[in-house]
């Protein structure tokens, strides 16, 4: 019972404890939530960002990723758990849904 008291508590406290920053979570998160980055289609910021042009039918078309750093928490937790127009389907969790939010709005109480 000792010895397994011995193994299960270092492993509860490296669980609690983190090494890094709430911030600095969100930060790579938005990276790299599940192979490919939100910052691919969205920017650096949440700005929005031009994905493809291409010809359909003869008339040119283009392809853009939303802006998602002026919406509602609402709206952004709607939108990461649906798939609609080519944004794929992450399987975030709220806590992960959280951080990305906190990520996109880190500058916002600076502009107050």
């Amino acid at each position: 019972m000792k010895l397994l008291l011995f193994l299960i508590l270092p492993l509860y406290l490296f669980a609690t404890s983190s090494f890094i920053t709430p911030t600095e979570y969100a930060s790579q998160l938005y990276k790299n939530p599940r192979g490919i980055g939100c910052q691919k289609c969205h920017g650096d910021n949440g700005e929005g960002k031009l994905i493809a042009k291409y010809k359909h039918k003869g008339k040119q078309r283009s392809f853009r990723a939303p802006m998602i750093n002026t919406i509602s928490y609402n709206e952004f937790y709607k939108a990461l758990n649906r798939r609609k127009n080519g944004m794929p389907r992450y399987f975030l969790t709220d806590k992960e849904i959280a951080a990305l939010y906190l990520h996109l709005h880190k500058n916002d109480k600076k502009k107050k």
